[in-house]
């Protein structure tokens, strides 16, 4: 199983970016697809989450109303669309598969992506 995130980059803060994350290997039809963050300096921290079958969804509070995770079922892909970015959103964010319960938390997921680079300037 990989997963391949990519699509962060530099932006202003105010702006938008569109993270996606492709899996490849098998499908994740009865589990949570997340992505998490890691600040520089910090731990890392839950942002979204999504479940394969039926699309429920959660998100951290710090990014409620400004990002949006969805998933292609087809593509084997999720993304991650971050609107009203902030300079506290600069961080490498993570896709995570695999896991099948407690989508907020990191260790029960079984697969993570390389991460990709956000990073907000102010």
């Amino acid at each position: 199983v990989q997963l391949q995130a990519f699509g962060g980059g530099l932006v202003q803060a105010g702006g938008s970016l569109r993270l996606s994350c492709a899996a490849s290997g098998r499908t994740f039809s009865t589990s949570y697809m997340g992505w998490f963050r890691q600040p520089p300096g910090k731990e890392r921290e839950f942002v979204a989450a999504i479940r394969w079958s039926g699309g429920s969804t959660y998100y951290a509070d710090s990014v409620k109303g400004r990002f949006t995770i969805s998933r292609d079922n087809a593509k084997n892909t999720v993304y991650l669309q971050m609107n009203s970015l902030k300079p506290e959103d600069t961080a490498v964010y993570y896709c995570a598969g695999g896991g099948l319960e407690y989508p907020t938390n990191r260790d029960v997921y079984h697969y993570w992506g390389q991460g990709t680079q956000v990073t907000v300037s102010s």
